[in-house]
């Protein structure tokens, strides 16, 4: 078993159903996420070396959709809801408040690898508006006091 093999061996299994189908890479590159969080560029290479599709255009794929990451998450990643109940009652202004904080925008991680920012179109807790989601935990009737003092307690973690 080659390096490359072995960096990749959690991930070959699913290497190994592909059957040459047109339609199998979205979900190779599905589950090189789900096994590694993103897709790197080692794992789109490894995956054009197995299905012969050009590299170049495996990058095309994961960078047209916003389902796939060239990069990892940070440890404490914040997803910030933009959905209609959110937007009308000032998500935007704890969203600059979290840029602010963080040195970041929406699906940039710190360089310290700490916090990444995504926007979500909905955590489905309306009622709460604005709402952020992190890691797990839910806050909701945010402000932008509010939102900073969430950041300090992380920190403080």
């Amino acid at each position: 078993m080659d390096a490359t093999t072995q960096e990749f061996k959690p991930f070959n299994i699913d290497l190994w159903k592909y059957d040459g189908h047109a339609g199998a890479l979205i979900p190779l590159l599905q589950s090189a996420q789900d096994t590694y969080g993103y897709v790197s560029e080692r794992a789109m290479d490894y995956i054009s070396q197995v299905t012969g599709i050009p590299s170049a255009e495996i990058y095309g794929v994961v960078t047209f959709y916003a389902q796939f990451r060239t990069k990892p998450l940070g440890e404490i990643v914040i997803k910030v809801c933009n959905g209609t109940a959110c937007h009308v009652n000032g998500v935007k202004e704890i969203a600059n408040t979290l840029k602010d904080e963080l040195g970041i925008d929406y699906e940039e991680t710190t360089n310290d690898g700490k916090f990444s920012m995504v926007s979500v179109a909905c955590l489905g807790c309306c009622s709460l508006a604005p709402v952020m989601m992190v890691n797990n935990e839910t806050f909701g009737r945010l402000t932008p006091q509010k939102t900073r003092k969430v950041l300090r307690d992380l920190r403080r973690k």
